[in-house]
């Protein structure tokens, strides 16, 4: 795959196996297959939850003890330098919140944060690199999905200008779900989650 940008909108294809995209005569499929299970299997002994992000189904699960506990839906995704996913990612920054004062003359109680004060669109930036841009569909919020958008185009024609380009481009992801849906996994993240993301192996991906 090339380190130019690859675009994948919903299909047809079935949700219901765990590796939809699994050929058991094709030895990269079968590698990749391992890979998840073996780094869930680790992810699974601990307490806290973690990311399961198939590109594939175009879902992202938020999973505890190998539990499925919430599901979220992406619509269509875009990715660069997806090759150089490696291993398991760990979140190191999480999506900026803004605050509301408390009142205190107000006497009924009030509630410091809630999951409308979540923001709609931000990045999320892992280690190994990595960072996500989550956005919400264009439909729902116009403005900060055009805002995305040129971000992205900005981004990239600065990385073209550079002359100090390193030779492995670290891999982007850029996930459009739903407005609630960007607003619940703000809510559901905390330091250091661990991120698993099955690579796509099919050719129509690659």
């Amino acid at each position: 795959m090339s380190s130019s940008w690859l675009r994948v909108s919903p299909g047809t294809r079935g949700e219901t196996d765990a590796f939809p995209g699994l050929d058991l005569n094709h030895h990269a499929s079968v590698q990749e297959a391992t890979r998840v299970l073996e780094e869930e299997s680790k992810l699974a002994t601990r307490p806290q939850t973690y990311l399961l992000l198939d590109l594939v189904t175009r879902t992202l699960q938020i999973k505890g003890h190998g539990v499925k506990l919430h599901r979220l839906t992406i619509t269509a995704w875009f990715a660069k330098a997806l090759h150089e996913l490696k291993g398991t990612h760990r979140l190191i920054t999480r999506p900026p919140i803004l605050r509301r004062k408390i009142d205190p003359t107000m006497a009924i109680k009030q509630e410091p944060i809630s999951l409308a004060d979540m923001p709609v669109e931000y990045t999320l930036s892992f280690s190994p690199p990595l960072s996500i841009d989550v956005t919400p569909l264009a439909e729902e919020r116009p403005f900060q999905w055009f805002r995305v958008k040129g971000q992205t185009w900005w981004r990239d024609l600065k990385e073209s200008w550079s002359t100090d380009r390193p030779t492995a481009p670290s891999p982007h992801l850029n996930l459009e779900v739903s407005a609630d849906q960007t607003q619940f996994l703000a809510w559901s993240m905390v330091d250091g989650m661990a991120l698993v993301i099955p690579r796509p192996i099919r050719n129509e991906y690659q």
